[in-house]
């Protein structure tokens, strides 16, 4: 009975402990808080060239300024005080302005200052004669090109999803990987540097990825911020697809990468891989090609650097890696009471974390979600994690008011086992037997050595006449 007791009251005990304990430290990030914890830390970059072209088309000198050339990537802050990682090849043109780029800004700038003046001085119409236009153009580039000078101004920008453009600066850079013999060995990475701020960051993973584990890649792939039906926010926005590590893999080099069936496009270059904990796994570096003149890309076979190359990369640089920065602080606090029904706690967190950093996309939609659920609130779910508790404890208490009547009604009652052990230890007990005169008729058992006292006889005062041995315990068999 003791034992049943216990049991029910440990049980009660643990389960009230349990309910204590809030929900997030019961289980793990779901996948919406997972994904809110990395979004507001990756950007969208911007490798942008322009040029200052000066050119002669046969009236006099003149300069112009050709559309610029831009590429867009994806990055993340890695340090809260303005440090970013994308890959080498998204910045690469702006870093190191490749010779066709200079050619294609002076051809563009030729077209756009010379092709226009030679129609009309050949009384022709854009439009009219392709082929003859096509010619006209060509003679032109070869005979102003040779003279023209060209200024470039290149420039990376950091766009945080607030819509702020940051002017990025190259702290430290590694080219992409090349299949060209004798290329040099890469890692195709490139740490960035911004104004200093309170700025949200990824925390790397500390645990070797396995095959199998589930992934998520954050970025801003060109098919959506070119897309004719999205409007200028997607641009802000980035997006999420899921997948799993797929592959342990090495390049040429040897260098490790991780393989993985997320899906990714161009403008995912540099993002983010992470794992359920919110902790970058791995930077998404190349995707894979189908063979042939098209080179549309095959999902399914992507590949991403791993987190402990990041870390080797920025060893000799000022970055200090997996601190959480104030603006994390309060933005994780936030998302903890929002997904624990806390709403007035989540916006007031919500709210530090917009004056930290102002204007985020997804710390404005969760704190406007937060104040729409103080004024109304969703229907909670039946509470059967609190009945359950209640039953419990109801149902121990019930056992201990059982167990506690019992032994107070039993608290003399010697079994015979213990009348043994006393025999056994030379106390031999004197055994009285008190049953009532009918019961002992009806079962006259005798018990060894046992003194015969009936009830009556103690009503009448035959229990005086007895002489004990008061040194020996005393025992009543009744029924």
């Amino acid at each position: 009975m003791i034992r049943r007791f216990a049991f029910f009251v440990f049980l009660g005990l643990l389960i009230a402990a349990g309910g204590v304990l809030p929900a997030h430290a019961q289980q793990g990030l779901s996948v919406q808080e997972t994904v809110l914890r990395a979004k507001p830390a990756t950007v969208l970059i911007i490798s942008e060239v322009s040029a200052d072209v000066t050119l002669d088309c046969g009236s006099g000198s003149q300069t112009v300024k050709p559309k610029e050339f831009r590429e867009t990537g994806t990055g993340w802050f890695i340090d809260p005080s303005g440090w970013v990682i994308t890959n080498g090849h998204v910045i690469q043109p702006a870093h190191e302005p490749p010779r066709w780029l200079v050619n294609q800004m002076a051809q563009r700038a030729v077209t756009k200052a010379c092709l226009g003046p030679a129609l009309e001085a050949a009384r022709m119409q854009p439009g009219d004669n392709p082929g003859a236009e096509e010619a006209l153009k060509r003679r032109l580039l070869d005979k102003v090109l040779p003279t023209v000078k060209v200024a470039i101004t290149p420039q990376v920008l950091v766009v945080l999803s607030s819509g702020t453009r940051l002017k990025a600066e190259v702290k430290k850079y590694s080219p992409p990987a090349s299949t060209e013999p004798g290329a040099p060995s890469a890692r195709d990475l490139a740490l960035l540097k911004v104004p200093a701020g309170n700025y949200p960051v990824l925390p790397l993973a500390d645990t070797t990825v396995q095959i199998g584990d589930p992934i998520r890649i954050l970025g801003f792939p060109g098919v959506v911020l070119s897309h004719e039906l999205l409007n200028e926010s997607a641009s802000l926005d980035a997006s999420v697809t899921t997948g799993a590590i797929s592959g342990l893999k090495q390049d040429r080099a040897n260098h490790p990468f991780l393989q993985t069936d997320a899906s990714a496009a161009w403008g995912n270059s540099g993002g983010p891989a992470i794992n359920a904990k919110a902790e970058l796994v791995g930077v998404l570096t190349f995707v894979s090609l189908a063979p042939g003149a098209e080179g549309s890309i095959v999902q399914g076979f992507n590949f991403a650097i791993p987190a402990q190359t990041v870390k080797n990369f920025v060893a000799d640089q000022p970055v200090k890696l997996n601190q959480p920065g104030k603006f994390n602080a309060v933005w994780f606090a936030g998302l903890r009471d929002y997904f624990t029904d806390d709403w007035k706690g989540a916006k007031r967190k919500f709210e530090e974390a917009d004056k930290l950093q102002p204007g985020l996309v997804d710390v404005k939609r969760m704190l406007g979600e937060a104040t729409e659920n103080i004024k109304n609130p969703p229907p909670r779910p039946f509470p059967w994690f609190w009945v359950t508790i209640g039953v419990t404890l109801l149902s121990a208490g019930g056992y201990g008011a059982q167990f506690a009547i019992r032994w107070h009604k039993n608290r003399y009652r010697v079994g015979p086992s213990e009348i043994i052990k006393l025999a056994e230890t030379g106390k031999q007990p004197i055994i009285l037997d008190t049953r009532q005169q009918k019961q002992y008729d009806q079962n006259p058992i005798k018990i060894h050595g046992s003194i015969r006292l009936s009830p009556e006889d103690l009503k009448s005062g035959g229990a005086t006449s007895l002489d004990l041995d008061k040194t020996r315990p005393v025992v009543a068999y009744c029924t």
